[in-house]
């Protein structure tokens, strides 16, 4: 018997927990969903003897209740859970514990009443899980994930001239045949992964997408008759990526301040924060939820980023440290190409990244903070918005900023490559067109990292040089490398 137990401080402490104020013995579901649910999340508390008003009533016979909550768990949960009973005495009443053990084996099922069910926490209840997280629990049971199962299309069909062009761009390493299989890409017998089938150039996992909109004013009231812009992107998750940074930017005043001798950006949205929210939405999603997608609304104060799937394990987000979680991976193949790449680190600090670039920005003030919230099996990025007109010492440029080296973004000088700089784009525009002929143009700019403007104006300068010329039109067609000998 543990003598002296603080219940009241257990239950305000405990992140999972459930109360109840007896036994329902002939009705196990009402208290065995929460075991389910429980062992199927982050494990959990059950504590009997409380009523719902937080009454301290105690049970009249705790030992007892023990035993037939034990059979009741062994009888009607499959598998069985591991789990700890204990007692508490308070103010001379005698309280049941039951500490649900985080479970390997899920789905964890009540079965009863003819019925066989897994249950996962949404907030304080216990629900049945719906399809996508049974599909999720089921993986996890089976230590597989999403991402490394066998897609069900071929690897023989799929182009990945962005990933390439973005690995030997961020790393300054070529993407060799033998890597397709050491990132996870296909398996040992050359099958295409989901993780391959979602960065291929033409992703053909349709609810892979990105819609991004910026509304006119502090929510969606109006509908879309109030959107100032409205894009949809599809493709490759690094294309996806890009996209969605590009229309951040695009809808984004470019400010700047002077320092005795050079001048630096102050930007309304700290650029680290949104690729770190992005990359995070994109990666961590669950794509076994269909008919759902990664979504970036922008308001006149805010910034949201939605990714379909809560936290791995359940749970909501506010009862948590963000600076000091733990990474856990829904989809770990994913979340390791994209470090490969070297836009996530993997022992997993991206929240702390987006504070932190919260915190670095100069306009920072108490409580100018970004939230993160997980309301009904989703996750929700909240980033405010830094004023930037009217600050004292604040420029707003409506130039584009310049373009360097076949790179944008960031740097706002009078400097650039010249024509040599120029020259190697269009060899890249070249080299990338030869390796995947179906490239579109925004493929290439999302590649080189180039504007889509450029391109254009590169490739008008291929066309007319007769280096290349385009078979078919814009959807379905193809570019064609000219001989040097038709000329």
């Amino acid at each position: 018997m543990i003598k002296n137990l603080d219940i009241r401080r257990l239950i305000g402490e405990a992140t999972e927990y459930d109360k109840k104020q007896a036994l329902e013995v002939k009705k196990p579901k009402s208290w065995c969903k929460s075991v389910s649910a429980f062992a199927n999340g982050i494990g959990g508390k059950l504590v009997w003897g409380i009523a719902d008003d937080d009454t301290l009533v105690g049970l009249a016979d705790a030992k007892g209740d023990a035993e037939k909550i034990s059979e009741a768990i062994k009888t009607h949960l499959d598998p069985i859970p591991d789990f700890n009973l204990s007692f508490a005495q308070v103010e001379g009443k005698e309280f049941v514990i039951l500490d649900v053990i985080p479970g390997v084996q899920t789905p964890y099922y009540y079965i009863g009443d003819g019925q066989m069910q897994a249950f996962v926490r949404v907030g304080n209840e216990s629900v049945v899980a719906s399809m996508s997280k049974h599909k999720e629990l089921v993986l996890k049971g089976s230590n597989m994930s999403y991402d490394s199962l066998v897609s069900r299309w071929r690897f023989e069909d799929m182009a990945f001239t962005v990933l390439r062009a973005t690995y030997f761009k961020r790393t300054n390493r070529s993407f060799e045949d033998s890597d397709y299989e050491s990132f996870g890409i296909v398996n040992e017998k050359g099958e295409l992964t989901n993780a391959g089938a979602l960065l291929a150039d033409y992703s053909p996992v349709r609810h892979s997408r990105l819609f991004c909109t910026r509304w006119n004013g502090l929510d969606k009231a109006n509908g879309m008759m109030d959107a100032l812009d409205d894009e949809e992107y599809t493709g490759s998750l690094v294309t996806l990526l890009q996209s969605g940074l590009d229309f951040v930017r695009r809808n984004s005043k470019k400010a700047w301040h002077k320092t005795a001798d050079n001048r630096l950006e102050y930007p309304e949205y700290p650029e680290r924060a949104v690729e770190e929210g992005l990359v995070n939405a994109l990666i961590h999603r669950n794509y076994l939820e269909l008919g759902s997608e990664v979504h970036i609304d922008m308001y006149d104060d805010r910034l949201e980023i939605f990714s379909p799937g809560g936290l791995l394990d359940g749970g909501s987000i506010k009862d948590m440290d963000v600076m000091n979680m733990a990474s856990r991976r829904r989809n770990p193949v994913l979340a390791d190409i994209f470090s490969r790449l070297k836009y996530m680190e993997r022992r997993g600090s991206g929240f702390k990244k987006i504070v932190s670039a919260y915190k670095g920005h100069d306009g920072y003030t108490e409580g100018m903070d970004p939230t993160f919230s997980t309301p009904w099996d989703c996750f929700v990025l909240t980033l405010p918005k830094f004023n930037v007109d009217g600050v004292e010492g604040v420029y707003i440029s409506s130039d584009d900023v310049t373009e360097l080296s076949g790179q944008t973004g960031g740097q706002t000088g009078g400097q650039t490559g010249g024509q040599t700089d120029i020259d190697t784009t269009i060899a890249e525009v070249l080299r990338l067109i030869k390796e995947n002929p179906k490239i579109t143009r925004k493929m290439l700019s999302d590649a080189i990292g180039v504007a889509s403007s450029t391109i254009q104006k590169h490739i008008n300068r291929l066309k007319d040089e007769g280096s290349i010329r385009r078979i078919g039109g814009d959807f379905g067609g193809y570019w064609e490398i000219i001989d040097t000998k038709e000329k």
